[in-house]
């Protein structure tokens, strides 16, 4: 049967500004770390893939000596210290509520799943974090049956493809068997360099970005009774009508695969 494979930041739920970048903050201003993000700051930040990394990120030599931080094993010390409490504060803003499942990810997910396609999310972000958004999206009993790679598992993130390199192995799925959902040009590239083929839902961070390469491009999946989706490129001319469905994926898995199918929309 078919694989569906998630991203989870911007797929799942729109968790960069209203989870992700208030977490980073929190924990620099537990640990003392004179940095606030703003808006257009993490909008820089959220190209690199990988909160450690976004965290290493503001680690000038003169920073990190001001923190103390004299040599390299101080600096991955502190590195995993932070990443440990921002994945804690992120944790507990997504089972607050703040941040609501994308439009038609729970829908999308119960057809596959009652269709008996497998279901996976392959992520950057800790798999704590991933797990937590992934049942507040969908529910518990759902969320049970997906697959997780995420967080440090493979050795180069995206736009690197390890992480949907490891999930094709480990699912044993042949790329021409699944489908990825993902919201940016790093993840896209990730997919395509694994011979997925992409359908992306721009996020609020990755509207403006360079898609070429997906099967096709929407504002989001869309509900019936709710938020309907804007095609944004649509190359197969698969036509989704408000609404992105199982019947649309597997329109497109039935397609020919190519490396770059689409134009910048």
């Amino acid at each position: 049967m078919p694989a569906l494979i998630f991203d989870c930041d911007g797929v799942l739920a729109d968790t960069e500004q209203y989870g992700h970048l208030p977490a980073f903050n929190r924990t620099f201003a537990d640990f003392g770390v004179p940095v606030q993000w703003s808006v257009e700051e993490y909008a820089e930040k959220v190209q690199i893939g990988g909160g450690k990394e976004r965290m290493r990120s503001i680690l000038t030599p003169s920073l990190a000596a001001s923190l103390g931080l004299q040599d390299g094993d101080a600096v991955d010390n502190a590195i995993a210290s932070w990443h440990q409490r921002k994945t804690e504060t992120y944790k507990a803003l997504v089972e607050s509520g703040v941040m609501p499942a994308r439009p038609g990810i729970a829908r999308i997910a119960r057809e596959a799943h009652d269709a008996g396609w497998t279901l996976a999310v392959a992520s950057t972000s800790a798999e704590p974090a991933v797990r937590a958004v992934l049942a507040h999206a969908v529910g518990e009993d759902l969320a049970s049956h997906f697959s997780v790679f995420a967080g440090d598992v493979v050795p180069k993130k995206k736009p690197a493809p390890d992480i949907y390199l490891l999930a094709l192995r480990e699912l044993g799925i042949e790329p021409q068997d699944a489908i990825v959902l993902e919201d940016s040009a790093n993840g896209l590239h990730a997919a395509v360099a694994a011979g997925l083929r992409t359908v992306v839902t721009v996020s609020g961070f990755t509207r403006g970005e360079d898609f070429a390469g997906a099967a096709l491009v929407v504002s989001s999946l869309g509900d019936p009774d709710g938020e309907q989706a804007e095609v944004l490129a649509d190359p197969h001319g698969v036509r989704p009508s408000g609404v992105v469905t199982l019947a649309t994926l597997q329109k497109l898995l039935a397609l020919p695969a190519t490396t770059h199918e689409t134009e910048t929309p």
